[in-house]
């Protein structure tokens, strides 16, 4: 870095590992480009996807600066960019999966792959939503072909994704039903779910077989998405957020069942459909919670029990 150049605080990975590789660093601030903003932090998510590219040393970055879920205010614009101005809250997951550098102070990347943010979110949450809530829209709504009516198995509905699957198959008129500890069945009714399974001490599959679903949404796959299939219709829909394996896919395949994986993408459309909920009340987000930005590899070591309810969050200091 030359002195005339400016510069921020970000965590950075210094090589793959655990959390004990994260390092709060001076970094070279980015400028935007055409068609790009530049968005002043104020908070980033953690999601799993977070930890395990930290445990695999980043996706090519230099410096590796994990986090994809932003939130903040725009600082700059680049030419081109007419729908924000410089002083507007904005949220997003831009770049998705090349990583944008959430854990930071500033962050650039296109613009249109932020929304505004809704007001009735604070910082903290509106970061804890774009990801986890695109991976449930798009997993539910676009390829699960989520409708009114349908009988709709989420797993893990106490957790980042899964509480936000709830809301959304919920707020479509679906009759939900959640999978999640007994310590957290009040959270996950107070989201809408019309039953909730405790996965420890039954088995989600001989609860349902008597009354098949229509939808399964699935962010653990393995064990759990083979047995999803013996609850669903012949013609449901199996849709997991981790590859499907063979098995499950060809007996999906033998009994008419779609047995889908899919990877969530920067979405703007799906994203403003995911805000207007949010603006009509009828989607929330629960913060597990908040560390400060030089304890980011807390927050990861709190994510890696896979005991949060919601989502963990870093806030950003907002920089001078």
């Amino acid at each position: 870095m030359t002195a005339n150049e400016k510069t921020m605080r970000a965590v950075v990975a210094k090589g793959a590992g655990g959390p004990e590789v994260l390092h709060l660093e001076e970094v070279r601030r980015p400028s935007p480009g055409a068609t790009e903003i530049l968005v002043r932090v104020h908070a980033a998510a953690i999601n799993p996807t977070d930890w395990k590219g930290r445990a695999e040393g980043g996706r090519g970055s230099d410096p590796v600066i994990l986090g994809f879920d932003v939130a903040g205010v725009v600082e700059e614009v680049g030419v081109g960019v007419t729908w924000v101005q410089v002083g507007d809250e904005v949220l997003g997951m831009p770049k998705f999966p090349v990583l944008p550098g959430a854990y930071a102070e500033y962050v650039v990347a296109p613009s249109r792959q932020f929304v505004r943010k809704p007001e009735a979110l604070s910082f903290e949450q509106a970061a804890g939503l774009p990801l986890a809530a695109l991976t449930a829209w798009q997993g539910l709504v676009e390829t699960g072909g989520l409708r009114s009516g349908q009988r709709v198995l989420v797993h893990a509905a106490a957790g980042g994704v899964g509480h936000l699957a709830v809301q959304i198959a919920k707020s479509f008129g679906a009759y939900v039903i959640g999978t999640a500890s007994a310590a957290k069945h009040e959270f996950v009714r107070s989201l809408g779910a019309d039953e909730v399974i405790d996965y420890r001490t039954a088995d989600f599959a001989d609860v349902l077989r008597a009354q098949p679903v229509d939808l399964v949404f699935d962010p653990i796959s393995g064990d759990t998405g083979r047995r999803s299939l013996d609850v669903l219709k012949d013609d449901g829909s199996y849709v997991s957020i981790l590859p499907v394996d063979e098995p499950t896919a060809q007996e999906g395949r033998r009994r008419g069942i779609r047995a889908e994986f899919t990877l969530v993408e920067p979405d703007r459309r799906a994203l403003t459909a995911i805000t207007d909920l949010v603006a009509q009340g009828k989607l929330r987000v629960e913060i597990d919670s908040v560390f400060p930005l030089a304890e980011a590899a807390a927050a990861h070591r709190r994510g890696e029990t896979n005991q949060a309810t919601g989502k963990i969050v870093l806030s950003v200091a907002p920089a001078n």
